[in-house]
């Protein structure tokens, strides 16, 4: 019991300094966000009107008092799950904003996770299996000369040979200009054709991490002394491979698991950036470009709260399967 209070405590007050952190950081960057709004819209070269500035900060809703008041509202705001109006799409809410690109990002960025876990995790174990063989070689080797690959590169690639010279896939977006989002089957096959290319680069740089860490951790996992002991009792390779192998050496994977899904809220900025698909990335990337204080909390706020019931989740699964975690913090 002393362990998942400990874990419970700590959850509170990372999520505290994660609010926090969220509330400051945007307000350190120089600059004011209804200044360049204005500038977009008059020109820059210009004067600065101070009335149509005033008149543009009580528009956007921008928070008036010193650091301390704005600090006190926005944790009233966060509470009651009010994230204000967004700068950069006026008069949309950061909500709407975020409802609407936030199911691109979990279709291609959640799909593309579980497929790279399962991938990965499987050709890991398969090449610690066959270790020291040609397989565990060709599986090792290949996938970290993929690992050292620029993400940017494969996907211009992609977009170069799949797009351009074959002419297979869109370029880019997530449907074509003459489609509009409905429930329609024509729309899900325009959806999907747009998210072949994106989900390919994702797919090809994804599984790196868990076929390394899977095979290094199985490997150490058939060194141990209970392993030995199965092999000298007569069981069969397979099966110490599957039962005193692949399904201890699974758990630290689980935990990385389960944090990269947390981290999924906030998208993928470069593969979203680079095939211009509408998700919670590119939504992220608008929002530091323009200053969007509101949207940026609200997106840097979602993605570490994810972060943190997933590590909160990982931790609680750890201690009720594992025995040792409870012990090693009991008094």
């Amino acid at each position: 019991m002393l362990y998942f209070l400990r874990r419970t405590g700590f959850f509170v007050a990372t999520l505290w300094a994660a609010v926090t952190l969220n509330f400051l950081i945007p307000r350190l960057q120089p600059g004011d966000p209804a200044q360049a709004l204005l500038s977009r819209l008059q020109g820059n070269t210009q004067a600065v009107n101070p009335v149509q500035l005033a008149a543009i900060r009580k528009m956007l809703g921008t928070q008036d008092g010193n650091l301390l008041s704005q600090y006190w509202d926005y944790l009233g705001a966060v509470v009651h799950g009010q994230f204000g109006v967004s700068y950069s799409y006026y008069p949309y809410s950061v909500t709407a904003m975020i409802a609407t690109a936030l199911p691109w990002t979990l279709i291609l960025v959640g799909v593309t996770q579980i497929a790279s876990f399962a991938i990965g995790t499987l050709l890991g174990a398969w090449a610690a299996y066959r270790r020291n063989s040609r397989v565990d070689s060709v599986i090792t080797l290949g996938s970290t000369f993929v690992g050292t690959l620029p993400f940017f590169w494969i996907a211009l690639v992609l977009i170069f040979v799949f797009a351009i010279t074959l002419n297979w896939f869109p370029d880019g977006g997530g449907y074509g200009g003459g489609s509009s989002p409905s429930w329609t089957w024509l729309f899900f096959s325009d959806a999907f054709q747009h998210s072949v290319l994106p989900a390919l680069a994702l797919l090809i740089t994804g599984p790196v991490g868990w076929i390394i860490g899977m095979r290094n951790n199985m490997v150490q996992t058939l060194g141990e002394d209970y392993a030995r002991l199965a092999r000298a009792k007569g069981l069969p390779r397979r099966r110490i491979a599957l039962t005193y192998g692949a399904r201890i050496a699974i758990l630290p994977n689980v935990t990385g698991f389960a944090i990269a899904l947390g981290g999924l809220l906030g998208g993928t900025v470069l593969v979203e950036t680079i095939f211009n698909y509408p998700g919670l990335g590119r939504l992220l990337l608008e929002a530091v470009s323009n200053k969007d204080y509101p949207l940026m909390q609200a997106l840097f706020l979602f993605t570490t709260i994810g972060v943190l019931i997933a590590n909160f989740l990982a931790d609680v699964t750890y201690g009720f399967l594992d025995p040792r975690v409870r012990r090693a913090e009991a008094p």
